[in-house]
């Protein structure tokens, strides 16, 4: 009798304890789903002020998407500040005959306005002549300057007669390069110049055959990177914009499409 009862004894307390493990992890269980379904309120509150605070838009700077200024590029860059047509004008005004600012030929963009007489010749060739040619694009813009004297006029000390002289002063004052100005001296006095400065180039020299012919170039020439890479920057094909350029205002270059380009070169 007491060995049966010492069993029941043990049977109860075996049941009632396996009861409370079987209970244990389902507690558990149910304690880390309510942890997980209540966030803590310090939590709760952030996001309520998440909800309360709409999301403010991303401002962009204005810096990072506007397009370049024309007027600013003359700060970087070496230009023309002078339209095809404008220059061609102030020639015509100094009493140079030099023809329209047109189309070089039918279906051409390349622009043009030329003056060429000749003076004294053989029945061969011209022994005395001047040749003048501004070439260019469609929107005025200047692709370079020539020009050749054959047998040019000079006076006692052998200095280039200033009707001829007037010309190239023109030229280098419309262009508003004031570097380039000081080869004006050598030009007079029919001395060979070559200078290559800063995205531009200018050229006066007597022909290799000694003779009394002289050529003279001045244009553009971005050889650089430096100066290619600006520009590239500053060139209106590279940006997407709908301003029209004639509305730009600015001491340096004003222009459009029909070549309205005037020079100041106060700056």
């Amino acid at each position: 009798m007491l060995l049966i009862g010492l069993l029941l004894v043990a049977g109860i307390v075996v049941f009632f304890g396996g009861s409370d493990r079987l209970e244990d992890p389902a507690a558990r269980v149910e304690d880390r789903a309510l942890n997980k379904a209540a966030p803590s309120p310090e939590i709760a509150a952030r996001r309520d002020d998440e909800a309360a605070s709409p999301r403010r838009p991303l401002s962009i700077s204005p810096q990072l998407i506007e397009v370049p200024k024309p007027e600013l590029a003359g700060q970087f860059l070496r230009m023309w500040r002078v339209s095809g047509s404008n220059i061609c004008a102030a020639l015509r005004e100094a009493g140079i005959a030099m023809s329209e600012w047109k189309a070089a030929s039918m279906r051409n963009r390349n622009y043009e306005c030329y003056f060429q007489r000749v003076y004294q010749r053989d029945e061969a060739r011209p022994l005395s002549s001047t040749f003048l040619k501004v070439r260019g694009n469609e929107a005025g813009e200047i692709v370079e300057i020539r020009a050749r004297i054959i047998g040019p006029t000079t006076d006692a000390q052998g200095r280039l007669a200033p009707a001829v002289l007037r010309m190239f002063e023109i030229i280098v004052k419309q262009a508003c390069w004031s570097d380039f100005e000081d080869s004006l001296t050598s030009i007079q006095n029919l001395r060979n110049v070559e200078y290559d400065r800063f995205g531009a180039y200018l050229s006066f020299t007597r022909e290799a055959d000694g003779g009394s012919n002289f050529d003279f170039v001045l244009g553009l020439k971005a050889t650089s990177a430096s100066q290619v890479r600006t520009k590239t920057y500053f060139s209106p094909e590279r940006w997407l914009t709908g301003t029209d350029r004639r509305t730009v205002s600015g001491n340096v270059i004003l222009t459009d499409r029909s070549g309205t380009m005037s020079a100041n070169c106060a700056s």
